[in-house]
């Protein structure tokens, strides 16, 4: 009997798809994490060379309801077949606004015929799952941007209580960030009141960083990866755990 296999949609090859393969592979029950890779939409070129505001239009084109319904069930037609999809991008989510998250998430499930999440859509399901009431944010966004995931995470129910915003730009950038990096920029979001420390960035590499960050913030960090691959996992009515992944995963 085959494992369930999980769809990740992601757009950027080699900018951080390798940690959600290296959580996926730890986690009991087996399940199998295929990368589907997408394109993002026409005349978008390297994010490296936008302004800001430009990156963020690019963005919200690529999980605009339009461009998935034109390109996700060809990028999936390789890969049948997958029980669930996941898409592995927060910001292309949390900037459709209050009912976007819902919304994407709906689109994905219908024109792939299989139960879908977002990375945003996890995030939210993880605070409501571990009753978490007051939250930091270890931000790779530009404050603008991080506006936004912070108006979700409020309109969820929990309470930011504090944020940095590192203003990174570009996911090749993120890609290379040393575990160093992570650390500096989750400790410096740690707050006495917070009750987790949320970094939701699908591009940084910190599957292998479990313990460190969670000492670093004096309570656990919902990280992209490890909230992606636990959603996913429970649209198969799976309850995944792996060791030194978090509470998620406990």
């Amino acid at each position: 009997m085959r494992a369930p296999r999980i769809g990740l949609l992601y757009p950027t090859p080699d900018t951080g798809e390798d940690d959600f393969a290296a959580l996926a592979a730890r986690v009991t029950p087996r399940i199998d994490l295929d990368i589907v890779y997408m394109p993002w939409p026409d005349g978008v070129g390297d994010l490296r060379d936008l302004e800001t505001e430009a990156t963020y239009d690019a963005v919200r084109r690529l999980g605009g309801e339009a461009h998935l319904r034109a390109v996700v069930p060809e990028a999936l037609a390789a890969h049948d077949p997958i029980d669930a999809v996941a898409f592995g991008v927060s910001s292309a989510s949390f900037l459709h606004g209050t009912d976007g998250v819902t919304a994407q998430v709906h689109t994905l499930s219908e024109v792939t015929g299989v139960p879908a999440t977002s990375t945003t859509a996890a995030f939210l399901e993880a605070l409501r799952h571990l009753r978490l009431r007051r939250v930091a944010l270890a931000s790779v966004y530009h404050p603008s941007g991080s506006d936004h995931f912070v108006d979700r995470v409020r309109e969820s129910g929990t309470q930011v209580v504090h944020r940095v915003d590192a203003d990174a730009p570009s996911d090749h950038d993120l890609a290379a960030w040393t575990p160093d990096q992570i650390t500096g920029l989750v400790r410096a979001a740690a707050h006495p009141d917070a009750q987790a420390v949320l970094l939701p960035e699908t591009a940084l590499h910190t599957s292998p960083l479990t313990s460190r960050l969670a000492a670093a913030a004096g309570v656990p960090v919902l990280t992209a990866t490890g909230v992606t691959v636990w959603a996913a996992c429970r649209l198969l009515g799976l309850i995944p755990s792996a060791d030194d992944a978090g509470p998620l995963f406990a």
